[in-house]
């Protein structure tokens, strides 16, 4: 988790993660099939959601690539997302089959790892996940403006799911 973030540590997180968006956004413009996974999304309601015109909005998780790393041993995988927070989303208690980096294009989020602070990440901040590690929740922080996240996840899992919801 990075609280305090140096100009030079951000604009290199920066630059990183703008070079994967590109990279993204161009294999994202290519055609996607069913048979590459592509083209899912993957919507994660809140688990205080509750209904009607009491349900918060879910968080959309939309897989921009997936490569497979043939430089590492076993069936790893580098998978790039852009999580997609509305206005009050809420995505309740998960984990993820591997590492994750999450950078904020957009907005506020409020996060919270399991044993840890709830805190708050703002455009350009970033925070990382270990292997098996529990998020208790992230919400966009805001009520009437959306929130945008870059996920780079790093697993085992051959590009297969990203996200393993848990019971509260």
């Amino acid at each position: 988790m990075i609280e305090d973030v140096s100009s030079r540590g951000l604009i290199g997180v920066a630059a990183i993660a703008a070079g994967l968006l590109g990279m993204a956004v161009v294999r994202s413009n290519r055609a996607s099939t069913a048979a590459d996974g592509m083209g899912v999304h993957v919507h994660m309601m809140g688990a205080d959601a509750g209904e009607g015109a009491t349900a918060r909005p879910t968080t959309t998780v939309k897989p921009l690539s997936c490569e497979k790393l043939p430089n590492v041993p076993g069936r790893h995988s580098i998978t790039t997302a852009l999580v997609e927070f509305p206005p009050n989303a809420y995505t309740p208690r998960h984990r993820h089959p591997g590492s994750v980096t999450a950078f904020v294009i957009k907005g506020a989020l409020r996060s919270q790892m399991e044993g840890g602070p709830a805190v708050t990440y703002t455009r350009g901040q970033t925070w990382f996940e270990a292997p098996g590690a529990i998020h208790s929740f992230a919400e966009n922080a805001s009520a009437t403006e959306p929130a945008e996240l870059l996920a780079i996840f790093v697993a085992e899992d051959d590009c297969g799911p990203l996200t393993i919801p848990l019971p509260n």
